[in-house]
């Protein structure tokens, strides 16, 4: 699970990289021939059915694609997700096991080309062959046995899941990998992902909702059955459906607990939307079914958050329960960290922890923009309406991350000390360069103006071009253990999917990775 706002407790993310020129040739070919690699290039929207099938088809051959791509005779591969591109090429992510354990870094995505070719993604390359015996050490108490191999050479390992509470209130489960023989640890993270009503932040917004009885409920039937219910200050459980006679919802104002619900409700649904309509996703986890969003949780509690373990985004009221961070940017944040954890399963910790933190930057600023809401107009700004400061100010900056006075606006050798919060801002900021280049401009009356680490130029390629390429690596190419350096491949090879390795927009992505400082 990950929350919105940077927590007290630091965790450590490191990102890779150097300037250096990178030279490519202009796009030649027509318009239409870009559109057609585009189209090709883009995954279908799958049906619920149709994806279980063809993860189940791929499981059936995961012995014969192990042995394909090299594997040994103890490792074993388990399907998890299954993405068809419309050119015929089909991206299958699988976990790995060695003996019959999980291994931990052993992710990979196999690409398999209309043709039969063949080329494989691999969390990690070093050979999943651990020394020693399974186990010399007392497992922890509720753990279990893995193989780690997410850092250095494999190792017979456990992982214990920690929960409490964190120092700011949110909900803490904390994994914490240690070597089965020595009982160092390896490894540890945080897996809470810290992002017709009148809504505070949106103004008058349609919301879907659905007949229960003699009144209607916050049950949104045409995007997956999505649910927003009431905690009243708990922090834990479910909470109540929130439930309404007249199917007119909240006031507009704090006061009235429906008003949060009715800015959760809406968000959820455009975030789904732009999945639908912008990306092809079907939901979150591409299987057709939503989430669940829960509001007023805690007692002004200044934060929100995403929870894999139950599939669902939580919020809080804020600074003396007058400001819910249930605005439209931080919605897309939050259920962005599940879209995250359904693909890639970006690590949330280091290089790959940043990563994770900017991908929720990234699609929930796409989804504010998409929604066109003249009461909420797109910008490269987060969380500029819930004032979590209490100054007025925006939580992050993309055009500039240093803004906030703690984010990285690229990449150094003292990026790795910074959460990844901060850490993100070197990803946040290659977007914002990408999208709508470097030096000053004026989006949607919010004046912007980006610097580059060499003094270089970025003229960039547009928002929707930047998004689609930013998903594609996510969705094909990226897995749990990606860095800054990986990221910038992955996203080139996205980018030559979708408009070939000698257009523009090639040129541009490279251009804006070295405008960050990595190459």
């Amino acid at each position: 699970m990950s929350s919105f706002r940077t927590p007290r407790t630091m965790r450590a993310a490191a990102i890779v990289a150097s300037a250096a020129m990178v030279a490519i040739a202009v796009q030649t070919g027509s318009a239409s021939a870009s559109a057609e690699r585009e189209a090709g290039a883009t995954a279908l929207t799958l049906s619920s059915g149709a994806r279980a099938q063809a993860i189940g088809e791929a499981q059936s051959a995961a012995a014969g694609t192990a042995r394909a791509i090299g594997l040994g005779g103890d490792e074993a591969l388990v399907a998890r997700d299954v993405v068809k591109d419309a050119d015929g090429t089909v991206h299958t992510r699988y976990e790995r096991t060695y003996a019959g354990l999980p291994v931990l870094g052993g992710d990979l995505v196999v690409h398999q080309k209309k043709d039969g070719s063949r080329k494989t993604d691999k969390a990690v390359e070093a050979k999943i062959a651990p020394a020693g015996a399974r186990s010399s050490l007392r497992a922890p108490a509720g753990a279990r046995q893995v193989v780690w191999a997410a850092t250095g050479k494999p190792v017979f390992a456990y992982e214990a899941v920690v929960r409490g509470t964190q120092a700011d209130g949110t909900p803490s489960e904390r994994h914490v990998v240690t070597d089965a023989a020595t009982g160092a640890e390896l490894y540890a993270y945080e897996a809470i992902d810290t992002g017709v009503g009148a809504s505070e932040y949106s103004g008058s917004v349609t919301i879907g909702t659905a007949p229960s009885g003699s009144v209607f409920s916050l049950t949104d039937t045409a995007r997956g059955g999505h649910k927003t219910y009431d905690l009243n200050g708990g922090s834990s459980g479910t909470g109540t459906l929130f439930t309404d006679a007249d199917d007119k919802w909240g006031d507009g104002t704090p006061s009235n607990r429906q008003t949060a619900a009715v800015d959760a409700q809406y968000g959820a649904a455009v975030t789904w939307d732009f999945y639908k309509s912008e990306l092809g996703r079907n939901g979150i986890a591409g299987d057709g079914k939503a989430a669940y969003s829960r509001v007023h949780y805690g007692n002004a509690y200044v934060n929100a958050f995403w929870d894999d373990s139950c599939f669902c985004m939580t919020y809080g009221d804020g600074q003396n329960n007058q400001k819910p961070l249930t605005a439209l940017d931080v919605a897309g944040h939050e259920m962005s960290h599940g879209l995250t954890a359904a693909t890639a399963k970006l690590n949330y910790s280091r290089e790959s922890g940043g990563l994770n933190e900017a991908t929720s930057d990234i699609f929930g600023t796409s989804v504010e923009f998409f929604a066109n809401n003249a009461s909420d107009p797109g910008d490269y700004l987060i969380g500029e309406k819930i004032d979590i400061r209490g100054d007025g100010k925006p939580l992050r900056y993309m055009d500039k991350p240093s803004k906030d006075g703690a984010s990285a606006d690229y990449w150094s050798k003292t990026v790795g000390r910074l959460d990844v919060h901060n850490s993100s801002g070197v990803a946040n900021h290659f977007f914002y360069l990408l999208s709508e280049g470097s030096g000053a401009k004026t989006v949607n009356g919010v004046a912007y103006n980006s610097p580059t680490y060499d003094g270089s130029t970025v003229a960039g390629i547009g928002r929707t071009k930047a998004y689609k390429i930013w998903y594609k690596a996510l969705s094909t190419y990226m897995t749990s253990t990606t860095d800054y350096a990986g990221a910038r491949t992955a996203t080139l090879k996205a980018t030559a999917d979708l408009y070939g390795s000698t257009g523009v927009e090639y040129q541009q992505v490279a251009a804006a990775w070295k405008a960050v400082n990595v190459k």
